[in-house]
């Protein structure tokens, strides 16, 4: 029964993703496949109420989350922070370097902001107009980009997956974004040397110098518009709780935009509500977006896959998996079992928080060593979910920067990290 109700949830998933109908009422169905399942196994429906809650209350903080970082990326949009980033990369990239400044970009935006989205939708469009302007490839550009915003998305103190990893493996956030940090070191240098080799046989051309136009005329663009993005990085030095480094960030930001961009007062409610909406139609285009209701489906996506999480637990759905992956651990290695768990559960949830969230249950049990298992699921998880082209991890953000589903491909820096990492494990266990 377990397989037969994940194989119809599956297939729906998929109906919708090739469909371009909305992935929520697949996420639906599933909530009430997976509802009837516990009734069946006789429990009552106070009983799956409450699995269900709990599986949203152990993501709470990530929900939270959400909604901050989408009023911090409306703010930065409209104090001018992202435009100065921009404003200045601009002046400096020529066509021999845009695939590894396309790379570095989005690698530092996603750092900053943590969301991977977000920087697609604004540091991933603006690498990918200036690469078509230089007639550099659509393919490569759009890989460049997608590897870059996971960068972040993994590593970043305000990264809601990171946070989400740290929140289920009951370790600390800090500890491990050390790790993480080691382990990026190697795939994230040979991304950059083969980004930058890539670039050199790029087709000359001029980078586009209307944007930085239209985003100097448009902006104030001074030292002040960094103040929110400081705010981000000390804040994080000193270990702040993540939801105050971004509440920090976000008032600091407004704070930049009334004075500095004299952005209108009774405005804000809207600015953090709906996002930042310009007049100017080409800053619009440009820099337009955020908000509490940009991440309205995300939100809804994560909170539905929190109570299949809650009720997975509950109802023992998972039992039988389990004993299979408990065998293969002796045989691929622990994180090598991992690395295979998330595909499957990326592959069958087409998103990434609910691919973190079943790789946890399905191989938490077999990893006494949590803080080893959250750089497992950091390396796996988190960066497989993107690889897929049917996942949204992968499929929004490409339709963000109009890039063609084989970037998936050219996202050398996804590949070659879980690649690393099982190398790297395997040596240390030889080597033990």
């Amino acid at each position: 029964m377990e397989l037969l109700l994940l194989g119809i949830f599956a297939a729906v998933l998929l109906v919708c993703v090739f469909t371009g109908i909305s992935i929520i009422y697949a996420m639906i169905l599933g909530l009430v496949l997976f509802f009837t399942y516990g009734l069946i196994k006789k429990k009552t429906w106070k009983q799956m109420l409450i699995f269900s809650w709990q599986g949203v209350k152990a993501a709470k903080n990530i929900l939270l989350t959400f909604i901050l970082i989408g009023i911090m990326t409306a703010v930065w949009r409209a104090s001018g922070s992202i435009a100065f980033i921009v404003y200045y990369a601009a002046g400096i990239c020529a066509p021999s370097i845009m695939l590894l400044a396309s790379f570095l970009l989005c690698s530092l935006v996603s750092f900053l902001t943590g969301t991977a989205f977000g920087t697609a939708a604004t540091m991933g469009v603006i690498c990918m107009t200036m690469a078509k302007s230089m007639n550099v490839s659509d393919v490569l550009a759009g890989g460049a980009i997608l590897a870059g915003i996971y960068f972040g998305d993994r590593c970043s103190p305000v990264s809601t997956s990171a946070l989400l990893v740290s929140e289920l493996t009951k370790t600390d956030l800090y500890e491990n974004l050390k790790g993480m940090a080691k382990a990026a070191i190697v795939p994230f240098v040979i991304s950059c040397t083969v980004y930058w080799t890539l670039g050199l046989r790029t087709h000359i051309g001029t980078a586009d110098g209307e944007i930085r136009t239209v985003l100097g005329e448009f902006y104030h663009l001074s030292a002040w518009t960094l103040l929110p993005v400081a705010v981000v990085l000390v804040f994080s030095a000193m270990r702040v709780n993540v939801k105050r480094t971004l509440a920090a960030s976000a008032l600091c930001g407004i704070f930049v935009a009334v004075l500095i961009q004299k952005y209108p007062v009774p405005k804000l409610p809207a600015l953090c509500v709906s996002g930042f909406q310009p007049d100017d139609m080409q800053i619009n285009r440009l820099m337009g977006g955020g908000g509490i209701l940009s991440n309205m489906k995300v939100i809804a996506i994560v909170g539905i896959s929190s109570c299949y999480s809650g009720i997975f637990k509950g109802t023992d759905f998972l039992h039988g998996i389990k004993d299979l992956i408990r065998k293969l651990n002796s045989k691929i290695t622990p994180f090598g079992t991992t690395l295979l768990t998330s595909v499957v559960t990326a592959a069958v949830s087409c998103n990434q928080t609910l691919s973190i969230m079943l790789t946890n249950q399905l191989c938490g049990e077999n990893n006494p060593d949590k803080k080893e298992f959250a750089l497992s699921l950091e390396n796996s998880a988190v960066v497989v979910a993107p690889l897929l082209p049917w996942s949204i991890a992968s499929a929004v953000p490409l339709a963000f920067i109009g890039a063609p589903t084989m970037s998936v491909c050219a996202a050398i820096y996804l590949y070659l990290l879980p690649i690393w990492y099982f190398i790297s494990v395997n040596f240390r266990r030889k080597k033990k």
